[in-house]
């Protein structure tokens, strides 16, 4: 079924178009993304379909009985009540058939009542009505179902008697979406719902989503997240809409097919008016052969002519490159504690940062991750610990709050103060690639939206060349498109990275180490995030079968069953095949990866190679970076063995 459909829908400011002859259309069960760089209207679209602001030209059209939910980016949830009182207000309907539920109870008990068998019958009647009803709205489970919701949020018992007025706005915006989603709207409409979550709530959304019951339009720039909750995608760009099926990385996919064919319908038909065109050219002066020219020109003349393809708007082109190289050990701490005016959030940190690391720290929010990289940066103290900065380094800071950008100046200004023996032409090359060209570079910083300050202070890092980057949220505020400009620069980076990120499409990419903060300190992880959560899960099933060995222990051992010696059995066994499993893939990986390093070492000796320093450079990369990889792999292995011998 149709809930809702945006017919031939535009947006005008003046003569300018932001957008026009959008169609969208939303079934019952729609899972669909709204994607689009910065500034093409995702959000005002978004605001039609919400009813919120009207269309220039055409119409939205929906159901009368369809129910919207919609949040705003960065909307908070304004209450007097306190946290739990608040979710309550979802459920007035089930609470006042409780309370009618509990009445007629008592009149049941009535003498008078049980006296008159009518009246007693009608009452009965209607009891049985009410607690119909009181089933139908989950009127048993919607208390576990507010703790459930405020639990995935992170809100716990002991924070449902807080007032929400004194919450912060982070807080705030999770406890509207919670609110939202325990309202069950025919359709969810969400504007980068994904803003102030850490990576536990994100996956908790996502597992949520997938089981709602109503519809989903959603704005985000969080790729995971869209791959995980959405099966189609409207796209908006160059002021028109296109239609995609499937999840975001197979909109990408078909994207780039329907651009190539394309760009092969367009290629074909120049070559047919090429032709055209010569032949009558060549033979409309012919008498012979004029007949033959003009209908030629006729032909030319009604065909339908395809407009040249266009790829995407104008792309950032983002570089980080280093003055000069460090030395092999970049940065090391020992036995930290984090935290502010004495309060400790995390220890023992442990970190041992090398050249061309990229480290990603993880972790839940407020445990301390910003605060950890900023107590290594001196603008916080460590409350323990030995720092030590490495031979050569030189530390470049982004920070998530933009606070280095001076929002009295010019956007020229901003860069070239801090480089005034730059010819201006250069800051501008620069300013350009990060998308400020033209009079842009005179607007101030203080009128910049947020994403263009993200550029801005991402352009003052590559300018100062460090060779080892701290990066607190560099995605924050950025477009999809220009996230992915941003790791391919930091892929490219030939320095050291130690970053904080919440976008886990973004740490896959760049990290080829997880370390995870929690208050019992830092866990290294070796490996991608991918790597990460395989071996979060394994030790999660691991707890679970400690605990369930440790609950038959305090059994009474006199009288085992058999039925528990065979579930711990089954656990055991099913462990032995994971552990097995991965370690034959180790081993496969292991293989290939010595094959790769063989065959570079064999190209090496070749003479005509040898002479290519280029080409031996490129080769010894390679080795270096797998035999990086083998180690890694080598460690696990010994691990997973280890394991294996212990359980057999």
């Amino acid at each position: 079924m149709i809930l809702l459909q945006a017919q031939h829908v535009a947006r005008y400011f003046g003569a300018d178009v932001l957008f026009e002859n959008i169609y969208l259309e939303v079934q019952e069960h729609s899972r669909i993304a709204l994607v689009g760089r910065n500034g093409t209207g995702k959000s005002t679209l978004l605001k039609m379909i919400a009813d919120i602001e009207q269309p220039d030209a055409g119409k939205i059209v929906k159901g009368k009985q369809v129910s919207i939910g919609y949040l705003a980016q960065n909307t908070g949830l304004a209450s007097e009540r306190t946290i739990w009182d608040e979710m309550l207000t979802v459920f007035e309907l089930v609470i006042q058939l409780e309370k009618d539920m509990r009445s007629i109870e008592q009149q049941l008990g009535d003498p008078d009542l049980l006296s008159d068998e009518e009246l007693y019958t009608a009452t009965l009647n209607r009891y049985d009505h009410i607690q119909h009803r009181f089933r139908e709205e989950n009127g048993f489970g919607y208390q576990s179902e507010i703790r459930s919701v405020l639990h995935g949020f992170r809100f716990y018992e002991e924070d449902y008697t807080k007032q929400i007025s004194q919450l912060s706005g982070g807080q705030k915006t999770r406890l509207a979406l919670a609110k939202l989603l325990l309202e069950k709207k025919d359709l969810l409409i969400l504007d980068e719902p994904t803003n102030h979550l850490d990576i536990e709530t994100l996956s908790w959304l996502e597992t949520y989503l997938q089981s709602y019951t109503g519809a989903l339009l959603i704005v985000s720039h969080d790729r995971y997240f869209l791959d995980k909750v959405v099966n189609e995608v409207y796209e908006i760009s160059r002021q028109k809409i296109t239609h995609y099926k499937g999840n975001y990385s197979k909109y990408l996919d078909l994207k780039a097919a329907r651009l190539e064919q394309e760009w092969k319908e367009f290629e074909k038909q120049q070559g047919e008016i090429a032709k055209l065109e010569d032949f009558v050219n060549r033979n409309l002066v012919r008498a012979s052969t004029t007949k033959r020219a003009q209908s030629r020109r006729k032909q030319l003349e009604k065909m339908d002519r395809i407009d040249k393809p266009q790829g995407d708007e104008k792309s950032a082109r983002f570089s980080f490159k280093t003055e000069k190289e460090s030395g092999n050990v970049v940065l090391t701490l020992s036995n930290g504690a984090i935290g502010y005016d004495g309060t400790i959030l995390s220890r023992p940190v442990e970190l041992d940062v090398r050249k061309y690391d990229s480290i990603a720290l993880v972790g839940p929010n407020g445990i301390g991750k910003s605060t950890l990289l900023k107590s290594l940066i001196d603008q916080l103290p460590l409350i323990q610990g030995e720092k030590h900065l490495g031979t050569n380094v030189s530390l470049g800071y982004y920070d998530q709050e933009q606070s280095d950008l001076n929002s009295t100046k010019s956007v020229l200004a901003e860069l070239w103060d801090e480089h005034p023996t730059t010819p201006e032409k250069d800051i501008r090359s620069i300013l350009g690639s990060f998308l400020f060209s033209g009079e842009d570079v005179e607007k101030s910083v203080s009128s910049l939206s947020g994403g263009e300050k993200a550029r801005l202070a991402l352009a003052k890092l590559a300018m100062n060349k460090n060779n080892f980057l701290m990066l607190d949220e560099p995605t924050n505020h950025l477009d999809i498109d220009s996230k992915e400009v941003l790791e391919n620069a930091l892929i490219d980076f030939d320095g050291t990275l130690l970053f904080v990120s919440h976008d886990r499409y973004f740490i896959n990419r760049i990290a080829t180490t997880i370390i995870e903060l929690s208050e019992e300190g830092s866990t290294l992880y070796l490996g991608d995030y991918d790597y990460y959560l395989e071996k979060k899960a394994e030790q999660e099933e691991l707890r679970l079968l400690a605990e369930t060995e440790s609950a038959e222990k305090t059994k009474d051992e006199s009288v085992p069953t058999v039925k528990a010696s065979r579930e711990i059995n089954k656990e055991e066994q099913k462990l032995l095949r994971q552990l097995t499993r991965r370690i034959e893939v180790i081993e496969k990986e292991m293989e290939e990866v010595e094959t790769i390093i063989t065959q570079c070492e064999t190209q090496l000796i070749d003479p005509e190679v040898f002479g290519d320093h280029v080409h031996v450079q490129e080769l010894n990369e390679e080795i270096t970076g797998a035999q990086e990889r083998l180690d890694n792999l080598v460690s696990e292995w010994e691990e997973k063995s280890l394991q294996l011998e212990e359980m057999q």
